[in-house]
C-alpha cells in the first residue's frame, strides 16, 4: 500500500467520524423537551417530597411551594415531610394524591435516602413507583433531582435516568446549585429563603419550557 493510498483511507474514516459526530449532535438537538398540557388558572399543584419541600431552613412562609404559587399565580400544596425517605414516601402519597386530587405533581423526593446512604437501586425503584401512581391517575409529573454524596454538588445520575425512562421534565441542577451558593442555604443540605425562591423561580421556569404555564 503505498503512502497516497494510506492517507486517503485515513481521510475517509476522518471524514466518515466527522460525518457520524454531526449526525449525533443533529439528532440530539432535535430531540424533543417532555411536554405538558397547559394548567388551567384554577389548576392544583401538588408539590411532594421531604424537607426540601416543606421549607426547612426558611422562615414561614418561604418554602418553594408557596413561592411558586406566588409565580404561577395558581394554588400549590405543599406535602413536605421533613426526614422522609423515599420509602415513606411511597406508603403516604396514595392518600395524598386522592386527597388533593392535583392537576399536576412535582416530586422533590430521596434526599434523605442519599444522605443515609440508603440502596440507590431501592431509591430508584420507590421513585419509578411514585411516578406510576400518578400516571396512573392521569396527573403529570415534574421531577427534581437532587445532589449525590460526594464533595462536588452534582444531581444524582438516577434522577436523568429516571426522567428519561419516563419521557417527563426534569429540573436536574437547581438545588445542587443553591446549596452551592452560601447566601443562598442555611446549612449543608437546605436552602433559606432566598434559596427557596430560586428553586421555585427554576421550577416557574421549566415549566413553562415545557408548555404547562
Amino acid at each position: 500500500m503505498n503512502i497516497k493510498t494510506c492517507n486517503g483511507q485515513r481521510l475517509l474514516r476522518f471524514l466518515l467520524l466527522s460525518l457520524l459526530l454531526s449526525l449525533l449532535l443533529v439528532l440530539s438537538a432535535c430531540s424533543k423537551t417532555p411536554a405538558l398540557a397547559p394548567l388551567a388558572a384554577d389548576a392544583r399543584v401538588l408539590a411532594f417530597g421531604d424537607s426540601l419541600t416543606k421549607g426547612t431552613g426558611a422562615a414561614a412562609g418561604q418554602s418553594y411551594p408557596e413561592f411558586l404559587a406566588q409565580v404561577l399565580g395558581r394554588q400549590v400544596v405543599n406535602a413536605g415531610v421533613p426526614g422522609e425517605v423515599s420509602a415513606q414516601g411511597l406508603q403516604r402519597l396514595p392518600s395524598v394524591l386522592d386527597t388533593v386530587q392535583p392537576d399536576l405533581l412535582i416530586l422533590c423526593h430521596g434526599g434523605n435516602d442519599i444522605l443515609r446512604t440508603l440502596d440507590k437501586t431501592q431509591l430508584a425503584e420507590n421513585l419509578q413507583a411514585m411516578i406510576d401512581l400518578a400516571q396512573a391517575r392521569d396527573i403529570p409529573v415534574v421531577l427534581i433531582a437532587v445532589p449525590q454524596r460526594s464533595l462536588l454538588l452534582r444531581a444524582e445520575p438516577l434522577y436523568q435516568t429516571l426522567a428519561e425512562h419516563n419521557n417527563i421534565p426534569l429540573q436536574s441542577d437547581i438545588v445542587a446549585n443553591i446549596l452551592a451558593q452560601a447566601d443562598w442555604r442555611s446549612d449543608r443540605v437546605h436552602p433559606n429563603g432566598l434559596g427557596y425562591q430560586q428553586l421555585a423561580n427554576a421550577v416557574r421556569d421549566l415549566l413553562h419550557d415545557v408548555g404547562a404555564i
